[in-house]
């Protein structure tokens, strides 16, 4: 099991790398920054998955009675927004993937610092679990190693090596694709045992509705097109593992209930994010860009 674990954080690596650095690949800089110079859609989406979103995921957890540790589960997931997966759900659906990769790098920077406070005070509110106290300029490095950075190099390839950026994304997209999938087979192999003993709970219905109602505010709370609209709905639909997985590791020393908890919201999260990115994919020719 340990080296099961070890194989799917090497390739979880790999996709969030290659995801992002496909994307980049796909950009144009006109296109970034008219997507980085739209105020309403960045209040927009800044207030949808730094406020709204953790609200929600308290109030789901109040809603369905959640032992204490889903409880925190669910509000460390719902309080870590720009999950690297909310980028590869706007190439599954053909959306605006310059968008949503834009989007989803600014929020893992944003939520990095943001959320050990959303936390700390939706707990204490609701008198939940303990203090989280987490090393903020580690996760902004983790984020930039591995989101930012891609993104960058491949934004620097399409803009002056474009015949060679235009070859490679292809493939890259490719890789992105295949490790996605050993991603998820790695969590639903490495995890089964937590979700089959949450199965007579009410986590993965909360960790279901969450999703769901991420993806829905997120395409509500946004401007531009349809496209655009669903594209920023998934990038709210996924939350960042990084983030929670470390307060899980600091503040809750790593206990084998919240963990369990944690693979079991994030697995039935994916079960509802990724069928409605494929089913918004269905009439749409190709990515957005």
């Amino acid at each position: 099991m340990e080296t099961l674990h070890l194989v799917t954080n090497a390739v979880t690596v790999i996709f969030i790398a290659t995801t992002m650095f496909a994307a980049g690949l796909g950009a144009t800089l006109p296109a970034l920054r008219a997507i980085l110079a739209d105020l309403p859609l960045l209040l927009l989406a800044l207030s949808a998955n730094l406020v709204v979103i953790p609200l929600l995921g308290w109030g789901v957890a109040a809603l369905f009675g959640l032992s204490a540790a889903p409880f925190i589960a669910l509000v460390l997931v719902a309080s870590s927004p720009g999950g690297p997966l909310g980028a590869k759900l706007g190439m599954v659906q053909n959306g605006d993937v310059v968008a949503g990769a834009a989007m989803q790098v600014l929020l893992a920077t944003v939520g990095s610092i943001t959320f050990g406070p959303t936390v700390n005070a939706i707990l204490t509110a609701a008198e939940v679990g303990g203090g989280v106290s987490l090393d903020v300029a580690a996760l902004v490095r983790t984020v930039a190693v591995l989101q930012l950075v891609p993104f960058a190099v491949g934004l620097v390839l399409r803009r002056y090596a474009s015949p060679m950026a235009r070859s490679w994304h292809p493939v890259v997209v490719k890789v992105s694709n295949v490790t996605f999938m050993i991603v998820l087979a790695g969590m639903l192999l490495g995890s089964w045992h937590d979700v089959v003993a949450l199965l007579g709970s009410r986590a993965l219905l909360a960790g279901f509705v969450l999703s769901v109602a991420a993806f829905t505010i997120g395409t509500l709370l946004a401007t531009g097109s349809p496209v655009r609209r669903t594209t920023m709905g998934g990038v709210a639909a996924v939350r960042n593992v990084g983030p929670a997985l470390a307060a899980v590791g600091i503040a809750f020393g790593n206990q084998q209930a919240v963990l369990g908890a944690l693979a079991a919201v994030l697995l039935s999260g994916l079960a509802a994010a990724v069928p409605i990115a494929a089913l918004l994919s269905r009439g749409r020719g190709g990515s957005t860009t």
